[in-house]
């Protein structure tokens, strides 16, 4: 049973090079992006499980009693297991969400409620299993995507840098913490539909594309090899391989369909600084991805943002190859998260 406060936090991921080729048997390499998701928990005197979700607006609790009372058959014993679509539908009641709740909201409650049920009711707590954490997380992930490929879950538990092609993860040794800014355009798209369009463009296409594909998969080679050699001992010219890789990656992914009006702005704004940007993800809107090179002016980063939040972006500095899952001490935290959490 759970005592004390329990501080944990997980970075986020980013696609540095692969996408949409990796869903053609290519390598994708994903890295662990140090934009981190906290997670704290206390116990309470009042019988209840609250979550509280404050970024998507999520507080909900739950009367632990009751919990226990419920008939989880349908949550098999063993090893992490898949939900099941009936599964969810159970969920879904146990839950008691309103049939307002957003698909957001909704499958975020789900996928905590499904970890919970499922992990406290074996009255034991395996923060140390790295291996067991990441198999709960693809579960949760199954709940909200229903088909993951298991890059996100792995990421997050692991952290650095992940090779992944064909179903296979693997981890890459010793790679650089490199500074990046990420950009959200705002511009929501459809993985799916943009997925279909570089199957369809395959289809008709095949002596264009499959080059295309090809040629993306030797980015990814190239860059896994560099990233191999920076971990050994980090050199300036290695970072101008990293931004012509870049550049190169996003004309292929433009070639590809997947690019965007606001994509193509992003990338204007950064070159003007002299800096080097792409798509990271599914493209088509979304977020993309700017190399910050060692010596560069914190003036210069500063003006870069303040260009890319003036086309009405949201833009964060951070770092790429962050550590994975792990677990703090409340004074080791930074301010502004500290505040955050005693906000909730």
């Amino acid at each position: 049973m759970l005592s004390e406060v329990l501080l944990v936090s997980a970075p986020g991921k980013v696609i540095l090079h692969g996408e949409h080729a990796v869903v053609h048997g290519k390598v994708a390499l994903a890295v662990a992006l140090n934009l981190r998701t906290f997670l704290r928990l206390q116990p309470h005197s009042n019988g209840k499980v609250d979550l509280s979700l404050p970024n998507i607006g999520i507080k909900w609790a739950w009367d632990v009693a009751r919990l226990q009372l419920l008939d989880t058959s349908f949550l098999e014993q063993g090893d992490a297991t898949t939900p099941t679509p009936e599964l969810v539908e159970k969920l879904k009641e146990v839950a008691g969400l309103p049939d307002d709740c957003a698909v957001t909201e909704s499958l975020a409650v789900l996928a905590f409620l499904y970890l919970y049920l499922s992990i406290c009711r074996k009255q034991r707590w395996t923060k140390e299993d790295l291996e067991l954490i990441n198999k709960w997380a693809f579960q949760g992930e199954r709940v909200i995507h229903g088909n993951p490929s298991g890059v996100d879950n792995a990421v997050s538990t692991w952290g650095g840098a992940l090779r992944y092609q064909q179903g296979k993860i693997s981890s890459l040794k010793r790679p650089p913490a490199l500074q990046i800014l990420l950009t959200n355009t705002k511009v929501p798209r459809n993985t799916r539909t943009l997925v279909a369009g570089v199957r369809n463009r395959l289809l008709k296409f095949p002596e264009i594309v499959a080059p295309l594909l090809t040629s993306i998969d030797a980015i990814s080679l190239e860059c896994e090899r560099v990233l191999g050699e920076m971990g050994e001992a980090p050199a300036p010219e290695q970072y101008l391989v990293l931004e012509e890789l870049i550049d190169m990656n996003q004309h292929h992914l433009n070639a590809l369909g997947v690019g965007h009006a606001s994509l193509d702005q992003l990338c204007q704004v950064t070159r003007a600084h002299g800096l080097h940007s792409k798509l990271t993800g599914a493209g088509g809107g979304g977020c993309g991805i700017t190399l910050l090179k060692p010596g560069l002016e914190q003036p210069e980063v500063e003006a870069t943002k303040q260009a890319l939040t003036s086309c009405g972006f949201d833009c964060w500095e951070t770092s790429i190859g962050a550590p994975g899952v792990s677990i703090h001490s409340a004074t080791s935290l930074d301010s502004r998260v500290q505040q955050a959490l005693d906000g909730l």
